[in-house]
């Protein structure tokens, strides 16, 4: 009887543990987010676990653990990643009315199997005394000869751009999206290489005129210790792409439960607490990133840019087309 009960009380004990914790695998590896964990832990009181990895290497390791895997949550960049991840079924449908209230339904799968909590602009950086902004107009202007040598940006591979030209796909069809990617890259000033911020800083060295990037590289660079990258970050303006058509593209980071989460309640409950009003100013002024949650103030950095239409696919829509998005890089020679 005592040996019933000891074993009893153990697995009580192992039960009320568990469900004291939740564990992340996270491709996010900013200060903002070990803030916002530590945050949550200690309003809480539930242990938050994570591993960081990239996003190919945390959805390849969801898969490979199936139903075994310890992740209660995947936080990733990138539609994409979010969209694979779904359509593997490796996240599960949740019912939230918080995160239904606070994310815009166009930012959040429409089975609640992810939620975007973060936004990042994929812009035109521009030398001001090269480019005159009124030339500039949708992302299939940068495709005319008359950019030709003056744009780079980088790899097709790399999931920004990959979503950029999914997200032209849906919207402009797949022979459209096949003649911008020809015209791009006639027009790129070298062939693509490094990551946004090298992009940024290859224009302020006059080595081409005009940069595909994300805003918040800018922000950090803009805010960060590096005092050449601050100047080099002054010296540049942004163009926000789209604005008579579709809207300037919004790229995002996102969460989703994991279809075999083990602490499924507090799994919610973290993701919940990154979508509130609160958190999402400290992944708005922390890393100059657009809040997920409409009511969230921007840094002040990202307020001095204005205010710009912004594409309101759903996402999903875009996700869709990932894989024909690389095939049509493929073709249209975007290395």
């Amino acid at each position: 009887m005592i040996k019933k009960l000891t074993l009893g009380a153990m697995v009580l004990a192992s039960s009320l543990f568990a469900s004291q914790e939740v564990n992340v695998y996270s491709q996010r590896h900013y200060d903002s987010d070990k803030i916002l964990l530590k945050q949550f832990e200690e309003k809480t009181g539930i242990k938050v676990n994570v591993v960081t990895a990239k996003a190919e290497e945390l959805v390849s390791k969801l898969a490979i653990e199936g139903a075994n895997t310890p992740a209660d949550v995947l936080i990733t960049a990138d539609i994409g990643n979010l969209y694979e991840a779904k359509d593997r079924k490796l996240l599960q449908s949740i019912e939230s009315k918080t995160l239904n209230e606070n994310i815009p339904s166009h930012l959040r799968d429409d089975k609640n199997e992810w939620f975007a909590l973060t936004k990042r602009a994929r812009v035109f950086v521009y030398n001001p005394n090269k480019v005159d902004p009124s030339e500039l107009s949708d992302y299939l202007s940068l495709a005319n000869p008359k950019f030709k040598g003056k744009v780079i940006t980088r790899s097709s591979t790399a999931a920004y751009n990959k979503s950029l030209l999914a997200s032209i796909i849906a919207h402009n069809g797949e022979e459209k999206a096949l003649e911008f990617t020809k015209g791009l890259v006639n027009n790129f000033a070298f062939d693509p290489k490094g990551g946004d911020r090298d992009q940024i800083r290859a224009v302020a060295a006059g080595d081409a005129d005009i940069a595909i990037v994300n805003t918040y590289y800018l922000g950090v660079m803009l805010n960060g210790e590096d005092k050449k990258d601050v100047e080099i970050a002054k010296s540049l303006k942004i163009f926000f792409p789209a604005q008579n058509t579709t809207g300037t593209h919004m790229n995002i980071s996102g969460a989703g439960v994991t279809q075999y989460a083990k602490n499924k309640e507090n799994a919610i409950k973290l993701i919940e607490f990154l979508s509130s009003v609160d958190a999402q100013a400290v992944f708005a002024e922390a890393n100059h990133e657009y809040p997920a949650n409409p009511k969230a103030k921007i840094s002040t950095t990202v307020s001095s840019w204005g205010t710009f239409k912004e594409d309101i696919i759903p996402l999903n829509e875009v996700g869709k087309n990932s894989k024909k998005a690389v095939e049509i890089a493929t073709k249209g020679n975007w290395k």
